[in-house]
Order: structure tokens, then C-alpha cells, then sequence
């Protein structure tokens, strides 16, 4: 059932260093391509990161730096081609949220590290760091990256009480 995978779902930031099979990681990919976008447009376009080398330097893309991305086995950099569509932040952030459900249901776990309107370690924007990194063209924007894993230890699953019902209203605020 969706909610009880919702209520299991938690940012995982410690990792086994175990490889994600290729096959999950067609599954993320292709959960994603499913998800929906405004006018059909699917702006998204995704980078898979299992090399070290660009983990490790993945690691400085945030200020301050985001220590569990070089101890993942696995990043997905999430792009949207902006001239593609006017709702390319919400097309790409609901790809990467489908991303980290995908992820859960098939045992692994999952953080999302924001790029947008975030600075680098390096004295420039996040965006601008990891562009020059992995090569991505101008008229891609940077979302966030999907660090994703086997979980070395899994956080207790949300409970119902948690639940803040007085977030939601009826026909009125």
C-alpha cells in the first residue's frame, strides 16, 4: 500500500558500500520517464554517478559540504530542459520524488541533496559547480542530486500521530 510506504520512506545518509544492482537502477530511471509533467512536456533528464572520483567531488557541491554523497554508491542528478517547459521545477522535483519511492520499494535508500539556489564549496553556485563537473549544457537546469543506496541503518518509519491534521482545511482556511 502507497501510505505504508510513505510512512516508511526517510532520508537515508549512511550507506552500505555495496553496488546498486543495474536493474534497480533501470526501475528508478523508468519510474521516473512515468512520472507525470505539465503539458506532457517531460522536461527531465537524468546523470548517473557511481564513479568515486566524481562522488567524491560531488561531496563539495553544497556549502557546507554533503558528506554521505562520495560514501554513496550511487547519485542521479536531476536536469530539466527550461526551454521545454515553464514547470520544469515541479515536473523535475516530482520526478525525483517518484525517484526516492522507487528507491524504497525495492530496498534501497534515499536523500535528496537540492543544487538550485544553493552555493558550492567552491566559491560558486551549486549549480554552476556541478554543471562544469558532469558537463551539462546551458539550457539544462540542475535540480538536485539522488543519492541512493543500500541503507547501513534505517531510521523508524513515520506513525499516523505524526500526522499534523490541522494542516488541512475544508472548502475554507
Amino acid at each position: 500500500m502507497m501510505l505504508d510506504l510513505l510512512m516508511k520512506r526517510r532520508s537515508c545518509r549512511k550507506f552500505q558500500q555495496k553496488t546498486v544492482e543495474t536493474d534497480k537502477i533501470e526501475k528508478i530511471l523508468l519510474s521516473a520517464q512515468l512520472s507525470p509533467s505539465g503539458k506532457n512536456a517531460c522536461p527531465w533528464e537524468f546523470i548517473t554517478i557511481e564513479d568515486k572520483e566524481t562522488l567524491q567531488k560531488l561531496g563539495d557541491c553544497r556549502k557546507p559540504n554533503q558528506p554521505f554523497l562520495p560514501q554513496a554508491p550511487l547519485a542521479i542528478a536531476v536536469l530539466c530542459n527550461t526551454e521545454k517547459s515553464d514547470t520544469w521545477i515541479e515536473d523535475g522535483s516530482i520526478a525525483s520524488a517518484i525517484m526516492q519511492l522507487e528507491a524504497e520499494s525495492l530496498g534501497l535508500g534515499s536523500c535528496w541533496v537540492q543544487i538550485r539556489l544553493r552555493e558550492s564549496n567552491q566559491g560558486k553556485s551549486s549549480e554552476e559547480y556541478v554543471r562544469e563537473l558532469l558537463g551539462v549544457p546551458k539550457h539544462m537546469a540542475i535540480l538536485n542530486i539522488i543519492a541512493v543506496g543500500y541503507p547501513e541503518e534505517r531510521l523508524p518509519a513515520h506513525t499516523l500521530n505524526e500526522i499534523k491534521t490541522e494542516r488541512v482545511h475544508k472548502e475554507i482556511y
